[in-house]
């Protein structure tokens, strides 16, 4: 009377020994990596175009994780990733020289654009000079909405600010508000308050929520904005799932993959143009 509960626990077990052999086969066949990368590429919609394309080809599932480069830079550091796409030339040479990061390709630019309200009170539309932008958005006071993530996008407007030298901080809870958030947040507080921002072209035409937000400033050489994938080095990370990692970075710089970034539009205009035509 008593083996009935005894023989249908030992059917558990056995059930949940299935379980896990079987997740085990199905993690085999389907291997997957991670890659961490900005919030600008995925913001975009880029990712969620391109990447189901490398998994058709080669069966390799990717998880993303979105963070603004000096973010995703630390993640990979820890070892929490496989993969790292990223856009800050400086914050990418110090991982690279730590030894966190090998075989840095560039795989597509698009360019960076000041966004602010239409009746642009800085009177600033127009302009062509984003280091003379942001002298004039200070001089108005006129409210600025930094991502302050330790993003690329975050480490290029700063170098704007020194380039002024005006410390832009002076003006904390004023007309100077930073939001510790990723582009599309801060596209979302500067088109309630309106105020003026700095944002990459992709993530900005693909931005629903624009408001009384325009383009104000575009065509610097000074906001060109190039994107780059980093293997990691398995010296320092294991070679677990690398070699997968490997064949993503390699995809990302193939003629395929190069076509299928040229290839993603957003209202008929492209958003990232593929590495081999980047600009010098």
């Amino acid at each position: 009377m008593h083996s009935t509960p005894r023989l249908s626990r030992y059917a558990r077990l056995i059930s949940a020994l299935l379980s896990a052999a079987l997740l085990a086969w199905h993690a085999d066949a389907a291997p997957a990596i991670v890659l961490t990368s900005t919030t600008s590429v995925e913001d975009s919609g880029l990712l969620g175009r391109i990447l189901p394309l490398f998994t058709k080809a080669t069966g390799i599932e990717v998880h993303v994780v979105a963070q603004g480069t000096g973010q995703a830079l630390e993640t990979a550091r820890r070892g929490d990733a496989d993969l790292v796409l990223v856009h800050d030339p400086e914050a990418e040479q110090k991982f690279i020289s730590e030894g966190y990061g090998i075989d840095r390709r560039q795989i597509a630019w698009n360019d960076f654009v000041i966004v602010g309200p239409d009746n642009d009170p800085a009177r600033i539309k127009g302009g062509r000079d984003a280091v003379a932008a942001f002298k004039a958005i200070a001089a108005a006071k006129a409210p600025f909405v930094s991502r302050g993530d330790n993003s690329g996008t975050n480490a290029l407007e700063l170098r704007l600010w020194k380039s002024t030298g005006i410390d832009p901080k002076e003006g904390a809870g004023t007309w100077y508000r930073d939001i510790g958030g990723g582009m599309g947040q801060a596209l979302n507080a500067a088109s309630a308050m309106p105020a003026y921002t700095l944002s990459d072209r992709g993530t900005w035409l693909s931005f629903a929520n624009k408001g009384p937000l325009v383009i104000v400033v575009e065509g610097d050489p000074n906001l060109i904005n190039r994107y780059n994938v980093i293997q990691l080095n398995p010296e320092k990370h294991g070679k677990e799932r690398l070699d997968d990692a490997r064949r993503l970075a390699d995809w990302l710089t193939s003629a395929d993959g190069q076509r299928a970034i040229g290839g993603y539009e957003m209202h008929g205009e492209q958003l990232f143009h593929p590495s081999a035509a980047a600009p010098k």
